[in-house]
């Protein structure tokens, strides 16, 4: 396998594209439509949802009430995070970053011994 080829594999295995955590992301800072999530998305985790996906996790996130439509002057249908979403993503957050610290540390023991 050449190179280029191993690490664009790399990179692929490192994206972090779980759908739900990314559109609480997008949302964390405004409420936006499902176009603009996707736009969001894309720039902040190099991961481009499609329309099913990103529907079907906005469909969920808004039966659990992590998210909420809210009024809209024109026809797209923008949301934004609940009280309970941003809690849930706090959680998320801290468990993600609690790993990755686990991850590195033990790493690091590998070079050391």
């Amino acid at each position: 396998m050449a190179e280029t080829e191993q690490n664009n594999e790399l990179a692929d295995f490192g994206r972090f594209s779980e759908p739900a955590l990314l559109i609480l992301i997008s949302l964390a800072d405004a409420p936006k439509h499902g176009y603009a999530m996707t736009e969001d998305i894309a720039s902040i985790a190099e991961v481009k949802l499609g329309p099913g996906t990103l529907y079907g996790a906005i469909a969920r996130l808004e039966s659990r009430g992590l998210i909420e439509a809210i009024e809209s002057a024109d026809r797209r249908n923008p949301y934004r995070l609940t009280g309970l979403g941003e809690k849930a993503l706090r959680l998320r957050l801290a468990t993600l970053e609690a790993v990755a610290r686990a991850g590195r540390q033990r790493l690091s023991s590998q070079e050391a011994g």
